[in-house]
C-alpha cells in the first residue's frame, strides 16, 4: 500500500474500534490517578494518539482546564484527531488541543517538562523492551504519571469454540513478538541517530515487561483487565479484527494457510449470522510517582 492508503486504512480501523475501546478501558484506574494530578491546568501528552480516541474518553472523566498534546508519527492521523477534539472536562472546564509529530521511542524526561500526565492506547505491544524501559525512565525522572491502556495480553476466547482457535492464537502471538526492521534515521534524532537495525516487539509480553520497568524506575503500578467483548452488535469490528488476526497468524505460520482459509470462512459466516462472540484480552496499566498523595 502507499503511505496514503495505509493512513486511510488506519483511520477506518481506529474509528471502527473506538466504541469497543471505550467500553473496555478500566475506568476504576481514573480515581487512583486523580490525586496525582496538579490543581493547575492539566497538560496531558497522548503518545501514539491515532485519531484522538483516548482524549475523547478521558477528558470528560478528569476535572479542570486541560491542554492535550496529541503525539503521533503519522501526520494524516494527527489531522484527523484535531477534527474531533475532546469537548469539555468533567466539571465543564475547557479543553484545548495541539498536535506534535514525533516518535515515542525518542521521548526523554526533558520532553515531559510541564506535563501532568502521559497517556497511550494500544501502544506498548508495538515497542521493544528497551523502548518501554526508556518510557518508564522518562516518566519517573519527570515525576509524571502514565495511564497506558489496551495492551494486548495474548488471550482470545471464542464462543463457540473451534479446534483451530488455539493454534491460530499461538501463531498470532508469535507474530506479535516478531523482529522488525528498525527503520531509517529520524530528522529529530540527535546527530542523525537511527533506530537499531532490528527491533523485537513485545506483543503480548508488553504488560508484564512494562509493569516491571515502571516498578524498577521507582513508580507504583496498578494493573486492570480491559478486554474487548465483541458480540453480534459489533459484527463489523469482529469481522475486520478476525481477518487481520488470521492473516497475521498465517504470515507467521504459512503452513496454516489451507486450514486457516476454511476457518475464516466459517467464522465470518457465524459472525454474519449473529452466532459468534469473542473476548480479546487487553490490560490497562497506571504508573504513579512514588509517594502517597491520597
Amino acid at each position: 500500500m502507499s503511505g496514503a492508503a495505509v493512513s486511510g486504512y488506519a483511520v477506518e480501523w481506529l474509528e471502527l474500534r473506538e466504541g469497543a475501546d471505550a467500553a473496555a478501558r478500566a475506568t476504576e484506574l481514573v480515581p487512583l490517578l486523580r490525586p496525582f494530578l496538579s490543581d493547575a491546568p492539566l497538560v496531558i501528552r497522548d503518545l501514539g494518539c491515532g485519531i484522538g480516541s483516548m482524549g475523547r474518553w478521558l477528558a470528560g472523566r478528569l476535572p479542570g482546564r486541560q491542554h492535550w498534546i496529541l503525539c503521533d508519527r503519522d501526520s494524516a492521523l494527527l489531522a484527523q484527531a484535531v477534527t474531533r477534539p475532546p469537548q469539555a472536562a468533567a466539571d465543564g472546564g475547557p479543553v484545548t488541543v495541539e498536535v506534535e509529530a514525533g516518535d515515542v521511542t525518542e521521548l526523554r524526561a526533558a520532553d515531559l517538562a510541564g506535563t501532568s500526565l502521559v497517556t497511550a492506547s494500544a501502544l506498548l505491544d508495538l515497542l521493544t523492551a528497551d523502548e518501554v524501559a526508556g518510557l518508564a525512565a522518562a516518566c519517573a525522572a519527570a515525576d509524571c504519571p502514565a495511564l497506558l491502556a489496551l495492551t494486548v495480553v495474548g488471550r482470545v476466547a471464542f464462543a463457540p469454540v473451534d479446534p483451530l482457535d488455539e493454534e491460530l492464537g499461538a501463531a498470532f502471538n508469535d507474530h506479535q513478538r516478531r523482529t522488525v526492521d528498525g527503520g531509517p534515521p529520524h530528522d529529530s534524532a540527535p546527530d542523525g541517530a537511527s533506530r537499531p537495525a532490528s527491533r523485537r516487539l513485545l506483543g503480548p509480553d508488553a504488560a508484564d515487561v512494562a509493569a516491571a520497568a515502571f516498578e524498577r524506575a521507582g513508580m507504583t503500578v496498578h494493573r486492570r483487565p480491559s478486554p474487548w467483548q465483541l458480540g453480534p452488535a459489533q459484527g463489523k469490528l469482529t469481522a475486520q479484527w478476525l481477518e487481520g488476526w488470521v492473516e497475521a497468524a498465517v504470515e507467521q505460520r504459512p503452513d496454516l494457510a489451507p486450514s486457516a482459509e476454511s476457518y475464516l470462512h466459517r467464522r465470518l459466516a457465524a459472525g454474519a449470522a449473529g452466532a459468534l462472540s469473542v473476548v480479546i484480552g487487553h490490560e490497562d496499566l497506571l504508573a504513579l510517582p512514588a509517594g502517597d498523595r491520597s
